[in-house]
């Protein structure tokens, strides 16, 4: 634990939680105090709680090892700790440290982890204020991670989503919105059933790239004007 002096020097500060066996992160979060260290606190005294990071810290301390805690910087203000944060996570997870963090990180959406095309479709794109095709608006966000090939687009926009019969007889098309840009077009050529329960299925769609004639009308476009704030559905049919 830190004393009252260091804590005074310290501010905020942006940390990693290391397992010893591969020296690899496993968590990075952001705190004052003593918050690096309230993890381990956690993971012995909160037995009823279930999370990946407490499940990892246990499986350490059950070996009879210790979680390293490393400060990556500090003397920060909040505002600089929630950008180091989140800048650490995208990375990390870009380069596969899977880490265990729930939430990616503060403003990962607008300012987090993209390629270059994605920076010039971000700050070029105009808004979509019509659709002149039957579509359905398929929201990726937590299917797909910036900086991913594109058959990760294609994965993450394909299944397996709650869709009605009427609806798969009448689509045609698949737009794959990412924070807000429709960063791929697809045409849907045949749907097929993912058997969730004996009674329920989600639906998902064998596909290709859409025409360019199609392609070029919603591409990089923007609908980041007509999402609603709270909105849960990844769907849409509609842009208003």
């Amino acid at each position: 634990m830190f004393d009252n002096k260091t804590i005074e020097q310290l501010g905020y500060y942006v940390y990693a939680l290391i397992n010893p066996e591969t020296n690899i992160p496993f968590y990075i979060g952001k705190g004052i105090g003593n918050r690096v260290f309230n993890h381990k606190y956690d993971a012995e005294n909160l037995e009823d709680v279930a999370s990946l990071k407490l499940d990892i810290i246990r499986a350490i301390l059950d070996k009879g090892l210790a979680v390293k805690h490393i400060i990556i910087r500090h003397g920060l203000k909040e505002s600089e700790a929630f950008d180091v944060e989140a800048s650490l996570i995208d990375f990390g997870n870009y380069i596969g440290f899977n880490l265990s963090n729930i939430v990616e990180g503060h403003h990962v959406g607008y300012k987090g982890l993209m390629t270059t095309d994605e920076i010039i479709r971000l700050h070029n794109a105009e808004p979509l204020n019509e659709l002149l095709h039957p579509i359905i608006i398929i929201n990726i966000n937590k299917k797909y991670k910036r900086g991913e090939a594109f058959d990760f687009i294609y994965q993450a926009t394909k299944q397996g989503w709650v869709i009605s019969e009427q609806r798969r007889n009448t689509v045609r098309y698949a737009l794959s919105e990412y924070t807000g840009i429709i960063i791929e077009v697809f045409e849907i050529l045949e749907w097929y059933e993912i058997p969730i329960t004996e009674t329920k299925s989600r639906w998902g769609f064998n596909g290709k790239v859409a025409s360019d004639e199609v392609r070029d009308i919603y591409i990089n476009k923007s609908i980041a004007h007509t999402k609603k704030k709270g909105a849960a559905n990844p769907i849409k049919y509609r842009l208003d």
